[in-house]
């Protein structure tokens, strides 16, 4: 890389004897490792990667990082697609190591450090029968998930995780660190709900846990039909979704069955359109209210069962372990229209590797009943969060999987709602950015030039600071 052993030796070594975790550079054994995300076909080589202790460590690399005009990106858990969390030449916060939980039972909250994943969050939560709303992978970094809205099993029944965000420490570009909710820094407790990490550092978040199923044990699973059947199977799917009770949730998508257990040997690598739900109510009534979900058409599998919230949250984590080449192209989706459905059933039959899939997931129910301008996450009028991932673990089918993904997209966005779920987009531009954010970009952009005016967190889906007038 030009210029970088000039870059790395003193300024960096000072930094290195300041921090009670690690500092990591180029000519390091374990450089690679530090430098790797969850997206394979992300390679990029930052100046220094810095694995903090606390929030000391935070606050000495965001002060290094804007008093040597060096560029600065963070990471969490660092599953995002896009790869955004480390940049070329830049100084990485790694907040890998941070990753306690501490819940409250009888307050119905927890406080989650800034590094953690999801899995360490369910751990805490479902122990005491509760969770908070979160994804559907559990080895997500929280920190991202939860910055940009947040869309998961429970978001029927309890809204996105920003909504159930109740306040959050944040080390600002200043280097000063400030709590946010709603009454100090309320307006960038609002930019936090959304806005991704565009205003600082988190440090820590504390959020509303909600008690679930019979002590945490959930009824869920797949039901899978036939790849013939998707496009019935879209329009009722469509028409029941937003009448079942919101306890009971269900995203829908078209994959290739995994050929391992539990799944039939005889169904093994077989095309299929399916459905994953989750029931949270009262297992009295679990029967009733599954009935629509159970008996409709003629599914390949029934796989619904009781278990615990955290079996379901961590259903997928083996499938798709880290290092995999992934392409994602993602879009909102108000109504899963007929147009839609024919293009679904033809990039469906055509899924070029075993784990590329497509999957929409419902923002309606809890969700879709706070103001669109309640927080920085806009999209609120009901519907759906879709995407199109195209995945394989071998490097050489990158342009099979990125030109099907692409294909997929370009003819399916006409049907769409125009902007996207942040967390699901790859590095597309600041237009694709503020259709994102509807009416809420400018007052974002506002926030933006208040706590950041010089664009110091500017690795992520980026909101440029509004112009001082």
């Amino acid at each position: 890389m030009s210029g970088q052993p000039e870059t790395t030796e003193a300024p960096f070594a000072e930094l290195a004897a300041s921090l009670r975790g690690t500092l990591t550079l180029p000519q390091d054994a374990t450089y690679d490792a530090a430098r790797a995300v969850y997206n394979g076909m992300v390679d990029r080589r930052p100046a220094a990667i810095a694995r903090v202790a606390d929030t000391a460590d935070i606050v000495a690399c965001v002060n290094f990082a804007r008093e040597n005009g060096v560029e600065l990106a963070v990471r969490g858990g660092g599953h995002q697609a896009s790869g955004l969390s480390v940049a070329d030449d830049a100084l990485v916060i790694d907040l890998g190591a941070m990753r306690s939980t501490t819940i409250d039972p009888a307050a119905h909250t927890v406080r989650v450090d800034g590094g953690a994943v999801w899995a360490d969050v369910d751990h805490a939560t479902v122990a005491f029968g509760m969770a908070t709303p979160s994804g559907f992978i559990a080895s997500t970094g929280v920190g991202g998930l939860a910055l940009g809205g947040g869309i998961g099993y429970l978001t029927r029944r309890f809204g996105l995780t920003v909504d159930n965000l109740l306040s959050a420490d944040v080390v600002l570009a200043d280097g000063t660190l400030v709590t946010a909710d709603e009454h100090r820094h309320p307006d960038l407790f609002w930019a936090l709900r959304g806005g991704g990490g565009n205003f600082g550092v988190v440090t820590s978040f504390t959020f509303r846990t909600h008690d679930i199923g019979e002590h945490g044990v959930i009824i869920g699973g797949p039901v899978l039909y036939d790849l013939a059947d998707t496009p019935a199977v879209m329009r009722w799917y469509r028409e029941l979704l937003p009448a079942l009770p919101e306890e009971l949730s269900g995203w829908i998508g078209l994959l290739t069955i995994p050929p391992a257990p539990p799944f039939p040997e005889e169904l093994w690598g077989r095309k299929s359109c399916g459905i994953i739900w989750c029931y949270t109510g009262d297992h009295a009534a679990a029967d009733a209210v599954l009935a629509p979900v159970r008996d409709y058409g003629s599914p390949l599998v029934v796989g619904l069962h009781a278990m615990p919230f955290t079996a379901l949250q961590q259903a997928f984590d083996p499938l798709f372990p880290a290092g995999m080449q992934w392409y994602w192209r993602a879009d909102f989706v108000r109504e899963i229209s007929d147009a839609a459905i024919d293009i679904h059933a033809k990039y469906g039959a055509a899924l070029p590797t075993g784990h590329s899939t497509m999957h929409l997931y419902p923002i309606d129910g809890a969700a879709a009943r706070v103001p669109a301008d309640a927080t920085a996450f806009a999209y609120r009028q009901g519907g759906w969060a879709g995407v199109i991932v195209g995945v394989d673990p071998d490097p050489a089918n990158a342009a099979l999987i990125t030109g099907w993904t692409k294909s997929y997209y370009d003819e399916l966005h006409p049907t769409t709602a125009g902007g996207a779920y942040v967390n699901f987009m790859m590095d597309e531009g600041t237009d694709r950015i503020r259709a994102s954010y509807l009416q809420n970009y400018d007052r974002l952009a506002g926030i933006k030039a208040k706590y950041d005016p010089a664009n110091l967190f500017r690795h992520n889906q980026n909101i440029a600071p509004a112009p001082v007038s």
